[in-house]
């Protein structure tokens, strides 16, 4: 019987510094998950989206007959998707990237 209770005590106290130390090691108590560089990395690949829409902007005709050749331009068809996606590439970047200690 008591050497139930001796191992009982002894996997709880194990259990309890396990739990100390996992708390330890992952809780950083007032800090931001990101840093300064993170968010200026955000705010240029929101930027770089917010461009490419721009540029994609306009092309149309006033008459619904009438076709206009600037729809296919340089512009809207590849300089503003390469934006685009230049954008969410630096999102991802930006998410992902550990701030400085």
């Amino acid at each position: 019987m008591e050497k139930k209770q001796i191992h009982i005590k002894s996997q709880a106290t194990a259990k309890a510094t396990k739990s100390e130390e996992l708390t330890g090691k992952t809780a950083n108590i007032g800090e931001f998950a990101f840093g300064k560089e993170n968010y200026r990395l955000m705010l240029i690949g929101l930027a770089f989206i917010v461009v490419g829409f721009l540029l994609m902007i306009g092309g149309g005709s006033a008459d619904p007959t009438q076709f206009n050749p600037e729809v296919f331009s340089f512009r809207r068809i590849t300089l503003a998707p390469i934006l685009i996606l230049a954008g969410y590439v630096i999102e991802i970047f930006a998410i992902m990237k550990r701030p400085k200690d």
